[in-house]
């Protein structure tokens, strides 16, 4: 036991992750799931369109509202605030976005996403959003700290709240997007089996359930530090 604790300690000192509340963990979380059903609300109320009747024009409502919502925030939150100014943090969130759009375009086209030239507004726009869920977050907070791309995304071993809380709603998303394509090929003719509409409403889905589990996890590792220090 007291080996663990030690070395809990040595990685902590050797990565250092900026400290968190438990209720800004929740503020974050939260202010993240308003900006989806802010998005999804001035979709169907404003302007009268959803998912299945107009993919690709509610897709770029959506990323653009929680992209912006998800730098702006997490960005506050930088391991290196000395060497990186909040400004300069948001600026790396902007820049990953279309790095992690690629990737995630590419991941979903090896799986059996259609291609064409039909599908490319879908496609991009879908891609933008997952970017949102997954590497926005991550490069406004970590930038191109090597160390911990590794640990949350290949490792899946997040160490600390603010991993948590990057870790598990990125994969969230990923997993709840891959369980929402299972439709698509199935004979049912309905128009929300289309590409990409039941692998978003999974994949935001598998992103708020996310959010909630490492909310779980920030509230359990805010009682152990308080039961290390008493």
């Amino acid at each position: 036991m007291a080996d663990q604790s030690k070395k809990e300690e040595e990685e902590e000192k050797e990565n250092p992750s900026i400290s968190i509340s438990v209720p800004q963990a929740f503020l974050v979380h939260l202010i993240s799931g308003l900006g989806l059903a802010i998005s999804l609300w001035v979709a169907h109320n404003l302007y009268s369109i959803n998912l299945v009747s107009h993919s690709s024009i509610t897709l770029r409502l959506i990323w653009i509202v929680e992209s912006a919502t998800v730098i702006l925030i997490y960005s506050r939150f930088r391991i290196d605030p000395q060497q990186c100014s909040y400004l300069k943090a948001v600026v790396r969130g902007i820049l990953a976005l279309p790095v992690g759009a690629l990737v995630n375009a590419l991941g979903a086209i090896a799986l059996g996403a259609p291609v064409g030239i039909q599908y490319l507004p879908k496609t991009i726009n879908w891609s933008l959003l997952m970017s949102s869920f997954t590497v926005a977050p991550a490069a406004s907070v970590f930038g191109l700290s090597w160390t911990y791309w590794q640990r949350i995304f290949a490792q899946t071993k997040p160490n600390g709240p603010l991993e948590y809380m990057i870790c598990i709603p990125a994969h969230g998303a990923v997993i709840g997007g891959w369980f929402g394509a299972w439709p698509m090929p199935l004979d049912w003719e309905r128009p929300w089996q289309e590409w990409p509409v039941c692998v978003t409403y999974g994949a935001m889905t598998g992103y708020l359930v996310g959010m909630i589990v490492s909310s779980g996890f920030v509230l359990a590792n805010g009682r152990r530090q308080r039961l290390k220090e008493d």
